[in-house]
């Protein structure tokens, strides 16, 4: 088949030959796919020419937008010079270490140290192995218990999604694994009651110290969680919760970990997400912006309290994958971060995108069926309600959030629906007019749902 003719039969290959992760492939197959063919800075092009404006960054990480050749070009030199080599046997490559010395410099002084992965998912494996022989290594190996919370996310592999607290992920594959446990999220708006954001804070973080005293503060390894949780629905905590989470941890000597995929690298106007929320976490799994979704690439960032046992103590640390720091595609994160540097995204979210964001979010809580409108830099969650008054939601809130966003899809924008929160993660070179198209459409969407799903 040349390729003309297989450009023209992409979708029947594509139905005949491709599953798609997180898809029912039956359905899609009798929907058809949608084939993006191009993008440049915020926007993409599908096949037949239609623009639509990505408010969704791709999957929450082309934090520098699309079209950049300065870092096709950095990828490029790179391919040229050394297209792969291993960190494995005492090696190592100039991109590589460059690049995990770049992180560090951002990351503050409590981090020392980067051990790379492909992917936010094998990032959340890595740290979880690190911290059982952290602990092991000190003399305790019963210290193995990961608490995680429910609705939090931390990548589809078997340990990832273990940590996850995701029922229907946890359905396929007999899953979480023996280890891992789970209590409530700080989700204000539906679990809230008659409490106050700063009452129900403090509650759902005493769930935490709860647990560790059940399970043993001698078998509790870590606490994970997302500084603010992505595919949960952008749930933003209350204040009270992640001093009281912090709190907790230092008490009973258990390792906090942030995950930063989502948050880090500028998303929230800080580089990381433990920064604005003035946290100190142990161990910190990143990915996606780290190199805006360019080329495969994760991490974790090891703290010296963690780094010092397990170089000085614990000997070889039996993990680590082929493409662990890939040479391109630590030269393309690095030119990605001298982007985000030199452009100063970070201090525009901070200070110009992020603020102007907040505010044309915020606009929406005038909807009628927009019961919430929350957003921290340029992430945003929107909660759906059938009465806002009372905090009611829709009979079936899934259906409410997929109405919207395919509403908005045909208008030309990209956003995500979970269950009936519209989340927004754009590119963070979007402007302040783009960020007015975004709402306005937006809005359009709202319309639609008032207009024509009961309430």
């Amino acid at each position: 088949m040349n390729a003309a003719h297989a450009r023209s039969n992409i979708g029947a290959i594509d139905a005949a030959h491709h599953m798609h992760p997180f898809s029912d492939m039956k359905k899609l197959n009798a929907d058809g796919t949608r084939i993006i063919q191009r993008a440049e800075g915020v926007h993409i092009f599908d096949n037949h020419g239609k623009k639509y404006l990505d408010g969704f960054a791709g999957l929450w990480c082309v934090n520098v937008g699309y079209g950049r050749k300065e870092i096709t070009d950095a990828v490029m030199r790179q391919m040229n010079e050394l297209p792969y080599y291993n960190t494995f046997f005492g090696t190592t490559t100039e991109p590589a270490t460059l690049l995990a010395e770049k992180i560090i410099s951002h990351a503050g002084p409590r981090f020392s140290h980067v051990f790379f992965t492909g992917s936010g998912s094998e990032a959340n494996d890595t740290w979880f192995r690190m911290a059982r022989v952290y602990w092991k290594t000190l003399g305790h190996p019963e210290k193995k218990v990961i608490i995680s919370r429910k609705n939090g996310y931390h990548g589809s592999t078997v340990a990832g999604a273990s940590l996850g607290g995701m029922k229907w992920m946890h359905e396929q594959g007999d899953l979480p694994i023996p280890g891992v446990v789970h209590i409530g999220q700080p989700y204000w708006y539906v679990e809230g009651g008659d409490l106050s954001p700063e009452e129900f804070g403090l509650r759902a973080a005493g769930e935490l110290e709860e647990k560790i005293l059940e399970l043993g503060a001698d078998k509790v390894a870590a606490f994970v969680a997302e500084p603010i949780q992505g595919a949960g629905g952008v749930i933003i905590p209350p204040s009270t919760y992640w001093p009281e989470i912090a709190r907790i941890c230092k008490k009973y000597d258990i390792l906090l970990v942030n995950d930063e995929v989502i948050c880090g690298f500028g998303r929230l106007g800080t580089w990381f997400g433990h920064q604005y929320y003035g946290l100190e976490p142990d161990l910190c799994p990143i990915a996606k912006g780290l190199s805006s979704g360019y080329l495969p690439i994760g991490g974790v960032m090891v703290s010296k309290r963690v780094a010092d046992v397990l170089i000085n103590e614990a000997g070889d640390f039996n993990h680590g994958f082929t493409y662990s720091g890939h040479p391109v595609c630590a030269a393309a994160a690095l030119e990605n971060l001298r982007i985000i540097e030199d452009e100063k995204l970070v201090e525009r979210v901070r200070d110009d995108t992020g603020p102007y964001f907040a505010k044309a979010w915020k606009s929406l809580e005038d909807h009628e069926v927009v019961g919430q409108a929350e957003s921290v830099g340029l992430m945003g969650g929107l909660q759906l309600a059938a009465d806002k008054t009372t905090r009611r939601r829709y009979a079936k809130p899934e259906d409410a959030g997929v109405v919207v966003r395919n509403h908005c899809l045909k208008n030309g924008l990209v956003l995500r629906a979970t269950n009936d929160r519209m989340l927004a993660s754009p590119p963070l070179i979007i402007t302040r007019a783009e960020i007015d198209e975004l709402v306005t459409t937006l809005r359009g969407g709202l319309d639609h749902l008032r207009d024509t799903m009961p309430r």
